[in-house]
């Protein structure tokens, strides 16, 4: 054996990141392993934070220090020995940005090709492939530049253009946004009066001292006796530098500066108030210039065949595919074969459904990490390590033969696949099975078991033992006691869709990836109030944010410190008042030494626990405010349940988190720090506390455990014994055997599907055998 053979295991020994105790293993190359075990047990900490981040790590230090002052720098993991490491290709289930600019076809360079490829063929021809580009302005100018010839300056004329393909009305976003003006002032007051309703814009704040003292307004005029030009300087007037009480200052009209401050931030990321203010005083409607597809008249009139570049945009990929591979155009044959390939690509992974001009931010995480994973089909690239979160995330039974097929595929033409995995289907093909835990959390980190799938099933672990689990049928069914009535829902690709979703009940919905699942619950459902909606988008937090602050558990929590010691609940917070001046609540000095890794030191001031001396001073039934959030949340709960230091309010919060299965999660724990499946079930538990009768969730299965799942049924069967409404979204066979209802859709994805193909009980449909979920589920019980 040539000497250079013998390197095909990947050794990692003490690794130390999070939760993992001085884990140890060795993973065969060029194989496909999976890592299992239950949720928070340490699997993603070893995959992606200790062999995957090292790989990359290591990759960056090739580059010069110039470039990689531009990159991210990433910490040399917390382990003893890394041996064996290829180059590795992340996978993950990050959702998508949700740049409105960004759609499926910018995302994987589908829109790139289509550009290039109109430039050269489309008729008429109308100039570069930036004249397809939603992103391009077409400007114009022209005016005198000054050049050194000879030792003498000559001033000379110049002119110049660019066609681009941006729609000037919506500038490429597809939709335009109007203001609901009565939602931005009382038309019956004076600004002096506090005409205008918008959040921050008082007349003692500086916004109303601006527009007061601007003097392009009469401040004690009510605004419905503007003139036509006072009406525009409040609304529109453009930035213009004045002085105010002795300041200078810019005044603007309104909706520019709203434009400016609120609109151009992630919906998401806004503070609650202001996104209500949003969601009451600004409608979004498709452009009426572009009619939607983001171009202009020109980028729209050359066409190919008859098909124009929105046409081809507009298209299910599926039929786009049919449509590039009936082109014969030798000019442009690479080009073709290229195209062909990644529309072929999004076909054979099961997204054949979706259309290039999706925005990208709509899609789910199963969608963005199968969309991500297009380029890395068909690459001749080889002894590469290829690193998968949860691929079968979002996916049908149906669907996850074929996404085994392409992992097997990846690891046949000589790759190492690495796959943190819950679903059985697909750790049975694995060659390799690392099993982490026992347990969550501090219960975690340990590797209980390394082998065979085979080892694995005949094995002591908590995956051994739940890996051939089956949920049975149930033969009691409850009894509906009234219907949420959907009358012709037609978003997206549904058709007409008549259906009444029983309430009462534990209804689920399912159907093949792509069959209209969401667009039917969450596009159609009737916006009543009472409808408390679980989606699929991740939590947002930084290292400052905790489950504590996440929850809301730490206003109860801080007022119970405050009213006992008689203090400012103000005191209490890490990032107010009661922070360590030294680390600034951080707990950890950050010491940024440029190219190199930025080095965390414990505080010493505070030793850690982020808190100024004075305040560790005061307690709360025998403890200080950093032990408390040092506690677990089966702990808190008992401390906060009874004796002295009973607080209803928080021990409701830490009731419902420990109902989800996270009683091993410490409140004070970084949201950096959380798996997945954590953070899903962590919003669950917040959700859970608003108030209303209905509950949707979409795939609460999502990172969790076989033996989480059962909890997981309980959780969903004591909220419909309570006499709530739930409606979920999901795949999983064990939570359709469970419901009282089932919904199918399909029969296929995109325009193969949006219809009803089932109503009834789980029972009927595993009798009626004609639906693939019905194949799929009588397989599951049998």
């Amino acid at each position: 054996m040539h000497v250079a053979d013998s390197h095909d295991l990947i050794r990692v020994h003490g690794a130390r990141v999070n939760n993992l105790a001085d884990v140890s293993v060795e993973i065969p190359k060029r194989r496909l392993t999976v890592f299992t075990g239950v949720s928070g047990s340490g699997k993603s900490s070893l995959v992606f934070g200790t062999i995957a981040a090292e790989s990359q790590r290591m990759i960056n230090e090739t580059y010069s220090a110039f470039l990689q002052g531009f990159m991210p720098t990433l910490a040399r993991p917390d382990v003893d020995v890394l041996d064996g490491l290829t180059t590795a290709i992340i996978v993950d289930q990050e959702r998508m940005g949700a740049d409105p600019r960004s759609t499926v076809g910018t995302a994987t360079d589908a829109n790139a090709m289509l550009r290039i490829l109109f430039s050269r063929v489309g008729e008429p021809h109308i100039g570069s492939p930036q004249a397809f580009s939603f992103n391009v302005a077409s400007v114009s100018g022209a005016g005198a530049v000054t050049l050194e010839r000879g030792g003498m300056k000559v001033k000379e004329r110049r002119e110049f253009s660019v066609t681009g393909g941006m729609c000037p009305r919506c500038e490429g976003r597809g939709s335009v946004s109007d203001f609901d003006l009565t939602q931005l002032y009382d038309e019956s007051k004076s600004l002096r009066e506090g005409a205008l309703t918008i959040p921050g814009y008082t007349m003692e704040g500086w916004y109303g001292r601006i527009y007061m003292g601007s003097g392009f307004l009469d401040p004690d005029k009510p605004i419905r006796e503007y003139t036509k030009k006072e009406l525009f300087n409040l609304l529109h007037k453009e930035a213009t530098r004045i002085k105010v009480e002795g300041v200078n200052v810019t005044y603007e009209g309104l909706i520019p500066r709203i434009q400016k401050s609120m609109l151009s931030k992630d919906r998401e990321g806004m503070q609650p108030h202001i996104r209500a203010f949003v969601d009451r005083a600004i409608t979004f409607d498709t452009c009426p210039e572009c009619e939607g597809t983001r171009l202009n008249e020109g980028a729209r009139s050359s066409k190919i065949a008859g098909i124009s570049i929105a046409d081809a945009c507009r298209m299910q990929i599926s039929d786009l595919a049919e449509w590039v591979g009936g082109l014969d155009e030798p000019s442009v044959a690479p080009l073709l074969g290229k195209l062909r390939h990644t529309l072929d690509s999004f076909v054979e992974i099961g997204l054949g459904y979706l259309s290039l001009d999706r925005p990208a931010g709509t899609l789910s995480g199963g969608e963005a990490q199968r969309t991500k994973m297009i380029r890395h089909l068909g690459s001749s690239l080889t002894d590469v390590t290829y690193v998968f979160d949860e691929p079968t995330i979002g996916l049908h039974p149906h669907d996850i033969q074929r996404m085994n097929d392409l992992l097997l595929r990846l690891r046949d033409k000589g790759n190492t696949v690495l796959v943190v995995e819950h679903k059985p289907e697909t750790i049975a093909i694995a060659d390799h099975v690392v099993d982490l835990g026992p347990g969550a959390g501090t219960d975690g980190g340990a590797v209980c078991f390394e082998g065979d799938v085979a080892g694995l099933r005949a094995s002591d672990t908590v995956t051994g033992k739940h890996f051939d689990d089956r949920a049975s049928l149930k033969s009691q069914f409850r009894k509906a006691v009234g219907a949420l009535e959907i009358r012709g829902a037609n978003a997206n690709n549904l058709r007409d869709v008549d259906v009444d979703v029983p309430l009462g009940v534990l209804c689920v919905v399912t159907g093949v990836a792509g069959s209209g699942k969401s667009s039917l619950i969450h596009g159609s459902l009737p916006a009543e109030e009472g409808v408390v909606a679980i989606d699929q988008s991740g939590i947002r937090g930084s290292r400052r944010s905790n489950p504590a602050t996440y929850t809301g558990l730490l206003d109860p929590i801080r007022k119970a410190f405050a009213k006992a010691n008689g203090v400012k609940p103000a005191l209490f917070s890490a990032n107010s008042e009661g922070a360590c001046p030294t680390c600034n609540g951080a707990g950890v000095v950050y010491t940024d030494l440029g190219i190199m890794d930025t080095v965390a030191t414990t505080c010493e001031e505070c030793e850690g626990k982020r808190f100024n001396a004075d305040v560790l001073e005061y307690t709360f039934g025998g403890r200080d405010i950093s032990e408390v959030l040092d506690l677990s949340v089966a702990q808190a709960e008992e401390f906060f349940g009874s004796g002295e230091a009973r607080t209803p309010a928080a021990y409701k919060i830490l009731e419902r988190m420990d109902q989800v299965g996270l009683g091993y999660l410490r409140l004070g724990q970084p949201l950096t720090t959380l798996s997945g499946g954590e953070r899903q079930r962590l919003k669950l538990a917040t959700r859970m506390g608003d108030k209303g009768g209905v509950y949707v969730l979409d795939e609460p299965t999502t990172g969790l455990h076989l033996a989480d799942v059962q909890q997981l049924l309980g959780l969903l069967d004591r909220l419909v014994d309570s006499g709530k409404s739930v409606i979920v979204i999901e795949h999983h066979q064990a939570v359709m055997a469970h419901a009282d209802w089932i919904i199918d859709l399909g029969p296929g994805a995109g325009h193969d599907g949006g219809q009803v193909v089932f109503e009834g009980t789980p029972a009927d449909l595993v009798a009626s055998g004609r639906t693939l979920t019905a194949k799929h589920l009588a397989d599951y019980v049998a």
